[in-house]
């Protein structure tokens, strides 16, 4: 019976848990998503707002942190040249309030 309601609770955690905080490589395979930035904000599968401190990060809700070391990170990424290697589309907005999935159903990359 420990032992279920432990995995449960570590699921539950696991779940409630991830923020954003990124660390951009220098290569391709070491990253864990690539990215693809847009010009227009119509393009994009989300739109996202760079915060100035880690604990701004707010879920999987396109407020990313920029984080010095890999070890900090929650996701590694890396920016492609071309939208046809990118796993999703991101655009850079101004505030935010307008950061968050256009596209939800590439979500699930960011957990």
């Amino acid at each position: 019976m420990k032992i279920k309601y432990f995995s449960f609770l570590l699921i539950i955690i696991s779940f409630s848990s991830y923020s954003q905080k990124v660390y951009s490589v220098e290569y391709s395979n070491q990253s864990d998503v690539k990215v693809y930035v847009v010009e227009y904000e119509n393009q994009c599968d989300l739109k996202v707002f760079k915060v100035e401190y880690p604990n701004q990060v707010d879920k999987n809700k396109g407020l990313w942190y920029f984080v010095d070391y890999p070890n900090q990170s929650d996701k590694k990424i890396y920016f492609v040249d071309y939208p046809n290697q990118s796993d999703f589309k991101i655009f850079f907005v101004k505030y935010k309030n307008q950061s968050g999935w256009r596209d939800k159903s590439k979500q699930h990359l960011m957990y």
